[in-house]
């Protein structure tokens, strides 16, 4: 949530905003500012922006992956070949292992590097024994326009021994840059090669290990120097953290999450004499203590760590002070399972939301071991406690507050039951009334069928989010299409913002999301861009005339406030008739978008 704009122009947009100009559903009141075409990856998605338009952004599906051959040895490749084999005519684009001979040596065609990476994702991802793939890159966009973007935002991943590609294997996140230019995100440790292990057996091995998982970062200067968040509990693993927003008041507050506790279920798992890192026929005779560690890690099919809000008052010193904002509920001391609280959000006067844990019947005060827990509920944490703000959770499901603006005023999504099915509908609450009082309003959408979410809300009441826009019985393979949406509280106004933008674009992007909306009312935003299909290695591909072939992909965009136009569409533009198919499919870029719900809040 950013703070109130001093500029006296950016108000004055602001304002007209929420008061006129989304009144007109077909009148076009933003225009896009793309933030580019990213050199190294193929997909960028929208975080946060600041009033003056600098964007952090995702990236993912990066040009030629510096996949380490020499690791691998005949099996792998066999194991590839035959993956490839059996999976190449259910996926995309990709065809059968074109030059095995090739491949072995370590120069791929991008067809058969293509089937490397996925094998190492897919196959190989939970055995350290294999070179990790990240795929996720941090960028930023300072300046505003396409060339300003920064595909360099590195973190903390590191070059391989003599060469100067970067591992590639971190998830590194910006998620926002504040009006004062501080930048924060959430970002891991590189996989790395160690040094080679040899087993009880005489056998070498390599393992590919990291220092720690997750860690929440801050920077003052654009990432010349980053700052972690330690987490509060680093035992068997190094610990999570997380900074998912930082505010906007003199005294600089960040909030996220951060592990407090190891699991037990994780600790017998590691400290088992028989099967587990305990077991001296494992340690040391097949691998390192360290190593023993990672792979259970990886392979774990418990919770590792519960985690729990946390607040932190930041320096340019780098060192914060950290606290934990607490818990919804307090389980009874035999009660092992883990209950965990996230902050998501945190306005100027430090009150921050987010979700947490809770008990199915909202009374209990007593609990006892194994209390009914199914949900998690949307939560504020002020004045020290830990406020539902869900209500009598009969006949509700999980809910989530996203964001919260300076009045106090709370936004996210619940799932109600709707006609005899669960279905996911954005709200926003006044959090500045007696808990009593506490009402969750969930205005009208697309339709009342409408999985819909807002993600963002600014000091004059708009709202910004995604929502259904297809009525049909989803599946997998067929999910409903969504669309970004703008809501004004002021006069209970929605509008799908792809009928604010100029009609000459309403072809070229189709606007999936919205992420952020500040008091500038620039709106951070993910679309939907038709553009020339490339390779695993970047190149152009071309069909039989040697032309590009196309593809859709998402794209960062910005949508910066307009004077009405008065400007009318035809139908087509209005987005009457159905677009044509993309070549990568709707479900697929669904897929990815849900994919980086998952990267940027990392939670999940």
């Amino acid at each position: 949530m950013s703070k109130i704009v001093k500029n006296i122009i950016a108000l004055s947009v602001s304002s007209a905003l929420s008061i006129s100009f989304i009144h007109n559903v077909n009148a076009a009141t933003y225009q896009i500012i793309d933030k580019g075409e990213a050199s190294k990856l193929k997909y960028t998605y929208a975080q946060q922006q600041n009033s003056a338009g600098d964007m952090a952004i995702s990236g993912t599906s990066i040009y030629n992956f510096p996949v380490q051959f020499d690791y691998l040895d005949d099996d792998d490749f066999t194991d590839i070949r035959t993956y490839a084999l059996l999976s190449y005519k259910s996926v995309h684009a990709l065809n059968d292992i074109e030059d095995f001979d090739a491949l072995k040596a370590g120069d791929p065609t991008a067809n058969d590097l293509a089937w490397v990476v996925r094998w190492l994702q897919n196959i190989k991802g939970r055995n350290i024994a294999y070179q990790k793939v990240g795929d996720t890159i941090a960028m930023t966009n300072v300046g505003g326009t396409p060339d300003s973007v920064n595909e360099d935002y590195n973190l903390w991943d590191e070059t391989f021994d003599g060469t100067d590609d970067l591992t590639r294997s971190t998830i590194d996140i910006v998620s926002g840059i504040t009006d004062g230019g501080v930048s924060y995100g959430t970002a891991t440790a590189p996989y790395l090669p160690e040094d080679v292990f040899t087993d009880s057996d005489g056998e070498e091995h390599t393992f590919w290990l990291r220092e720690y998982g997750i860690r929440g970062f801050f920077s003052y200067d654009q990432g010349a120097q980053i700052h972690q968040v330690v987490p509060f509990e680093t035992q068997y693993g190094g610990g999570e953290s997380a900074v998912l927003a930082i505010n906007e008041a003199e005294e600089v507050i960040a909030v996220g999450f951060s592990s407090y506790k190891v699991s037990q279920a994780y600790i017998d798992d590691i400290e088992d004499e028989s099967g587990g890192c305990a077991d001296t026929s494992i340690v040391p005779d097949q691998m390192s203590l360290e190593a023993c560690i990672a792979q259970t890690q990886l392979q774990s099919t418990v919770v590792v760590y519960h985690t729990m809000a946390l607040k932190a008052t930041l320096d340019p010193s780098g060192n914060p002070v950290v606290e934990q904002l607490g818990l919804l509920v307090e389980p009874h001391p035999d009660d092992e399972r883990p209950h965990s609280s996230y902050a998501l959000a945190v306005n100027t006067d430090g009150v921050a939301v987010g979700y947490a844990d809770g008990w199915n019947d909202e009374t209990v005060t007593n609990p006892s071991a194994s209390q009914g827990s199914l949900y998690h509920y949307a939560v504020v944490y002020k004045n020290g406690e830990v406020i539902d703000l869900t209500g009598v959770h009969a006949n509700k499901g999980s809910s989530r507050a996203y964001d919260i603006n300076d009045a106090g005023i709370a936004v996210g999504h619940i799932v109600k039951a709707i006609n005899g099915g669960p279905v996911q509908k954005f709200f926003y609450v006044n959090t500045t009334v007696p808990k009593d009082e506490i009402e969750l309003i969930t205005p009208d959408d697309f339709f009342s069928g409408s999985d819909s979410t807002v993600r963002a809300i600014n000091n004059a009441g708009l709202m910004v989010g995604e929502g259904e826009i297809e009525t049909h019985n989803e599946s997998t393979l067929n999910p409903r299409r969504t669309a970004a949406f703008v809501y004004d509280m002021n006069d209970d106004t929605f509008t799908n913002l792809n009928k604010l933008i100029p009609c000459s674009t309403r072809l070229t992007y189709d606007i999936l999301e919205a992420r952020g909306i500040n008091d500038a009312g620039l709106i951070s935003a993910t679309a939907v861009v038709k553009v020339d299909l490339r390779d695993a290695k970047g190149e152009l591909m071309l069909d039989a005339s040697g032309s590009p072939l196309k593809e859709d992909v998402v794209r960062a965009i910005s949508l910066e406030p307009m004077p009405d136009d008065n400007e009318i569409c035809t139908a087509e533009e209005d987005g009457k008739l159905v677009r044509q198919g993309a070549s990568l499919g709707f479900g697929s870029l669904l897929a990815l978008i849900s994919l980086f719900g998952l990267r940027r809040k990392l939670m999940k």
